[in-house]
């Protein structure tokens, strides 16, 4: 099911926006959960990080969308942001809160299906999803998300996450079949990467969490597609 939230203040693009949904999800086999916000204000007060996308009209009374988009990034990074929009130009700012897409108004069902379609891959993406560790004491269940990179180290792995390092034994290999379906990649031959986690790339180093790991010129070309396939290349038009 995917938890979509609509932020548009005219009511002829609410009822076409949700009939939309309605038959992308229809289409698309999967159930469509809406809910109606008139501006982003009211979006703020009532936000809960519950939704998997989130589709904003950028001109709406008391809060746009745009400043309701960063008030939201303050709190949820894995949200897929889309916003609705009579001025395409005004929409590149996207980038600035990590949208994913815009649309422009007038709606026609062929953009719009396209544009959600993608939004909803994107989605799924950032579901929780967990793992098993054999770890020395038995078996350790962990969420991806949790998982900031992991690091080879004489026939040992160590799960660099948010509740500390986990060690087990095992190589790259096998940890690169487990993570790499999950948008993990290799930075350089002793670290993997959790896609999610990574803030900034140079020439030769990854920041991930709060740490810096080497990038080695070899895996560069491999982690940089990696890393734009999983960002969905940014705003199209």
């Amino acid at each position: 099911m995917l938890n979509v939230a609509i932020a548009e203040d005219e009511e002829k693009y609410i009822e076409e926006i949700s009939g939309y949904l309605a038959r992308c999800g229809e289409e698309g086999g999967e159930e469509i959960r809406t809910f109606i916000f008139r501006n982003g204000r009211e979006l703020l007060d009532h936000y809960e990080p519950k939704y998997d996308v989130i589709l904003l009209d950028i001109e709406m009374p008391e809060m746009n969308g745009m400043e309701a988009a960063k008030k939201i990034r303050e709190t949820d990074r894995d949200v897929v942001l889309i916003f609705i929009t009579n001025l395409a130009n005004y929409a590149i700012r996207g980038y600035e809160v990590g949208a994913l897409d815009f649309i422009t108004k007038p709606l026609s069902w062929y953009t719009f299906s396209l544009r959600f379609r993608r939004a909803a891959e994107r989605a799924a993406m950032h579901r929780d999803e967990e793992i098993l560790l054999n770890v020395h004491e038995g078996v350790e269940k962990i969420s991806v998300r949790d998982i900031y990179y992991v690091e080879v180290q004489n026939r040992f792995l160590r799960y660099h996450t948010t509740r500390g390092v986990i060690e087990l034994r095992g190589t790259m290999k096998s940890a690169e079949e487990q993570l790499l379906p999950h948008h993990f990649a290799k930075c350089n031959h002793w670290y993997i990467v959790n896609l999610m986690h990574v803030k900034r790339i140079t020439k030769d180093t990854v920041f991930v969490g709060n740490e810096e790991l080497e990038m080695s010129r070899r895996a560069r070309n491999g982690f940089l597609s990696a890393l734009t396939a999983y960002m969905g290349g940014g705003i199209h038009a």
